[in-house]
């Protein structure tokens, strides 16, 4: 009835019905534009703090290492022999890296990585579907 009383046609109101959802469409698309950019910018600042902490942390463990050929070299090692230090503080933290090392390693071996438990349940799968089918084959 509203379009008998402004004196508009029925095309009219079906051209302004697409003209109004373009519109909305493209406003969506504007506002989704808007609130992906604000994401975006949100991961790269805190990618940004993650990376300046990571180099604070490296930075601090280098010290903490220095502090301790120093240590060594001082107290314990007669005549200051720091290269001893820093060769027991290499060899330390190398052992330690090498640990850390082979447990990465193996978990990121093939074997440990294979769904285990998927694989199982597929198998367990297919046989009951053979005997489903055998079953029912031989019933008939």
């Amino acid at each position: 009835m509203a379009a008998a009383t402004d004196g508009r046609g029925f095309g009219t109101l079906v051209r302004e019905l697409a003209d109004g959802s373009a519109e909305l469409v493209r406003g969506e698309a504007k506002v989704a534009r808007i609130e992906i950019g604000g994401v975006v910018k949100g991961i790269a600042t805190g990618t940004g703090f993650i990376a300046i902490g990571g180099v604070l942390a490296l930075l601090g463990g280098l010290s903490l290492f220095a502090g301790v050929i120093l240590l060594i070299g001082d107290q314990w090692l007669p005549r200051d022999l720091y290269w001893v230090a820093a060769l027991l503080v290499l060899l330390v933290s190398g052992g330690i890296a090498f640990m850390f090392f082979r447990k990465g390693m193996s978990m990121l071996s093939p074997a440990s990585l294979a769904p285990d438990q998927t694989v199982e349940t597929l198998k367990e799968d297919k046989e009951w579907l053979k005997r489903r089918m055998t079953s029912g084959a031989t019933s008939n």
